[in-house]
C-alpha cells in the first residue's frame, strides 16, 4: 500500500544580499538546511539592473537555473555563451573547473530578473569530468494537466501522471516539477522512493498532505519531506482567491561526505586546497582562466 510522505519542517526562505547587487531568498545550505543529499544550495533569486554574478569559478557540482522571468546570459572560459528566457532551464556541470559570469538582461519595462537556482552535488567519481553545458528550453518541456486540467504540471525532469521528461540533464538522478494548481484543484504525485525530496513554495496557498493531516504553507517556504513514502499531496481550496505555484524536487541521496568553500564543493578538506590552489595556479582545470575576462562581466557598474 502507498504511503504519503510526512513533513519534517517547513520554513520561510529569508531575502538577503547575494554576489553583486543580487537578492536571494536562500533555503537549502543555510542553518535551517544543510546535508540534504544530493542538494547543496537552494537560492530563488532576484537580479536587477547594474546586478549580477560577474566572473566566478566552480568546481566539483552542478548547477540548475530556471528563470521564471527576464532573462539571464552566460559566457563561460571556455567561449560558451548564451541566454536564457522566461521558463527556460540551463544545466551546468562544473566538474573540474569552470569560470563563468551570470548576468542579467536590462529588460525594456524595468523589472527584474527572476528565477530558481539549485546547485546540485556530484557523485566523487564525477567531481573531475569536463565540464558541460545543456540547456533546456520552455518549449521542449512536457506537460501533464491531471485533476481535470485544475493542475498543470511542467515535468522539467522525471515523470507526473503518465508525463515523462524529455532527457536526464544532470549527472545525478533528479527530478524537477513546476506545479500550478487552480482552486479546487489537487494532486498526488509519487516520487522515488528513498530520494530526498522538498518542494519551494512560489506562489499563493498551499495544502500539504490529506485528511487528517494537511499543513497550510504561504509563498517563499521551504517544505521539506521525510525520505520515507512513496508520494506527496497538494490542494488548493475551492475558496482560494488564486492559484498556488510549488517547485517540487527530488534527488538521490549521494553516500559521500561534503567538504564545501564557495564554489568548490569535494569530499576531502585536502581536496578543497587544491582546487583552491589550482584556482590560484591556473593548473589542473584552471588553465584557461589566466588572461580571460568575459564580455557581460563588464556590464557592472564598479
Amino acid at each position: 500500500m502507498a504511503v504519503p510522505r510526512s513533513i519534517r519542517q517547513v520554513f520561510l526562505a529569508i531575502e538577503q544580499a547575494e554576489g553583486a547587487g543580487a537578492r536571494v531568498r536562500r533555503s537549502i545550505g543555510t542553518a535551517k538546511l544543510r546535508n540534504f543529499s544530493p542538494f547543496l544550495m537552494l537560492d530563488h533569486f532576484t537580479i536587477g539592473k547594474g546586478a549580477g554574478f560577474p566572473d566566478h569559478p566552480h568546481r566539483g557540482q552542478e548547477t540548475i537555473t530556471y528563470l521564471l522571468s527576464g532573462g539571464v546570459d552566460h559566457e563561460d572560459f571556455a567561449g560558451n555563451k548564451g541566454t536564457i528566457g522566461p521558463g527556460d532551464l540551463q544545466f551546468m556541470t562544473a566538474g573540474r573547473g569552470i569560470m563563468h559570469a551570470e548576468m542579467p538582461h536590462e529588460n525594456e519595462d524595468g523589472s527584474p530578473n527572476v528565477g530558481m537556482q539549485l546547485w546540485v552535488d556530484l557523485p566523487q567519481k564525477l567531481k573531475m569530468c569536463e565540464p558541460r553545458y545543456r540547456d533546456l528550453r520552455a518549449s521542449e518541456i512536457p506537460i501533464a494537466k491531471p485533476d481535470d486540467d485544475r493542475v498543470i504540471v511542467k515535468v522539467i525532469s522525471g515523470q507526473s501522471h503518465g508525463v515523462d521528461s524529455v532527457r536526464d540533464l544532470a549527472y545525478t538522478p533528479v527530478w524537477i516539477l513546476d506545479i500550478s494548481i487552480k482552486p479546487g484543484g489537487k494532486i498526488s504525485q509519487p516520487l522515488p522512493q528513498g530520494w530526498n525530496a522538498f518542494a519551494y513554495t512560489l506562489a499563493g496557498e498551499t495544502v500539504f498532505g490529506s485528511s487528517d493531516s494537511t499543513r497550510v504553507v504561504k509563498e517563499f517556504h521551504n517544505v521539506q519531506f521525510d525520505q520515507a513514502g512513496d508520494f506527496v499531496e497538494l490542494s488548493v481550496p475551492d475558496n482560494a482567491e488564486a492559484e498556488s505555484r510549488i517547485f517540487l524536487v527530488a534527488g538521490q541521496p549521494l553516500d559521500q561526505k561534503v567538504v564545501q568553500y564557495g564554489p568548490f564543493v569535494l569530499n576531502t578538506q585536502e581536496e578543497v586546497y587544491q582546487a583552491m590552489l589550482d584556482y590560484q595556479t591556473a593548473s589542473n582545470g584552471f588553465e584557461r582562466t589566466r588572461g580571460w575576462q568575459s564580455e557581460i562581466g563588464k556590464r557592472m557598474a564598479f
